[in-house]
């Protein structure tokens, strides 16, 4: 049996796990792609829980950037960047229910070189921006097109083949009031950049409005942990989830599960708060739905606790905090 079948979704959720139905968005059923999370515009697909619905990402900056001599301060136009697929509208949905994502495939898209990677100016890990102002000059730009292939990988140079290791990037809920920018992640998931939002991992995610509203892009071909120069490998997908329905199951900010551990992510500035975050809500779901003792979690943690670092260049920071479900153990 797959670790799927026991999965908290396939356990608890309205369908159990079920794929009922199948959907598909491709980029002229999507029209406009969007750059902020909300409720306010009309959502391009309308789903039960069990659906299962395959779309046709862009890359992080929707393609604009085409061969290595594109300079990205000319050809982007900030903020318009992480287009989104959707919103995808969940019947039954509703605030303080949980919508569950089981990724099943990324599919890369395209004419190769179909990745791409840059440096922006006054954008990355190790660099002075907007946040963190300096005197200090701009590096100069630089883009890098790069052949990926599902089967043989990111080719670096003619010495390094990189692992094709897909993710998305940025996927999350609407809010229940505001409008937010794609670039930016926070309770609703976002642009979490988080590299174990891949295909095998079920994400958890709060709903806060009428119909969650769904929203997804941003899928990267590889990226290291902290996504340090700002930029990872973005390109072109045919990404493939199964959206499903916990009712009555409130979490404060997005989980996720596969096949080896349980994670709760955070995201805060400073990085000290995003963990701390992160660890808090590992704990009290530990406390709440395994049976642990909130204190004897927290001295557990403090011993077998593993924390992965999405992202530490967005106008937020997100970092995920796990444990392995052999010492979690199985939820009531």
């Amino acid at each position: 049996m797959s670790w799927f079948q026991d999965s908290l979704m396939a356990r608890r959720a309205v369908a159990k796990g079920e794929a009922r139905s199948e959907h598909a968005i491709t980029e002229e059923t999507q029209g406009k792609y969007h750059y902020v999370y909300g409720a306010f515009v009309e959502p391009v697909l309308t789903v039960d829980p069990g659906a299962v619905v395959s779309a046709e990402t862009h890359d992080a900056f929707e393609g604009a950037i085409q061969t290595e001599q594109d300079m990205p301060s000319e050809k982007l136009n900030f903020p318009y960047l992480n287009p989104q697929n959707g919103p995808i509208y969940v019947n039954g949905a509703e605030k303080g229910d949980c919508l569950a994502v089981y990724i099943k495939s990324i599919v890369p898209r395209g004419a190769q070189p179909r990745g791409t990677t840059v440096i922006m100016p006054e954008f990355g890990g190790l660099v002075p921006t907007a946040d963190t102002a300096l005197l200090t000059e701009p590096l100069p730009e630089r883009v890098k097109k790069l052949h990926v292939d599902a089967e043989t990988g990111v080719v670096w140079n003619e010495r390094i083949t990189l692992p094709y290791e897909p993710f998305i990037g940025t996927i999350g809920t609407a809010p229940e009031i505001e409008a937010i920018s794609s670039l930016v992640p926070d309770y609703y998931g976002g642009n979490m950049d988080l590299p174990d939002v891949a295909p095998g991992a079920v994400v958890y995610l709060p709903v806060n409005t009428k119909g969650a509203y769904l929203y997804l892009g941003d899928c990267h071909a590889a990226q290291g942990d902290g996504e340090l120069c700002g930029v990872a490998v973005e390109h072109p997908t045919v990404t493939t989830v199964q959206i499903d329905l916990i009712k009555g199951w409130t979490i404060r900010t997005p989980r996720l599960e596969n096949e080896s551990f349980y994670m709760t992510v955070g995201s805060s500035r400073p990085m000290e708060d995003a963990a701390r975050g992160a660890y808090r809500e590992l704990i009290r779901w530990l406390a709440k739905d395994f049976g642990f003792d909130e204190l004897d979690a927290y001295m557990l943690l403090t011993q077998c606790g593993r924390i992965r670092l999405g992202n530490m260049v967005d106008p937020k920071y997100t970092v995920g905090a796990s444990i392995l479900k052999s010492i979690a153990g199985t939820p009531r």
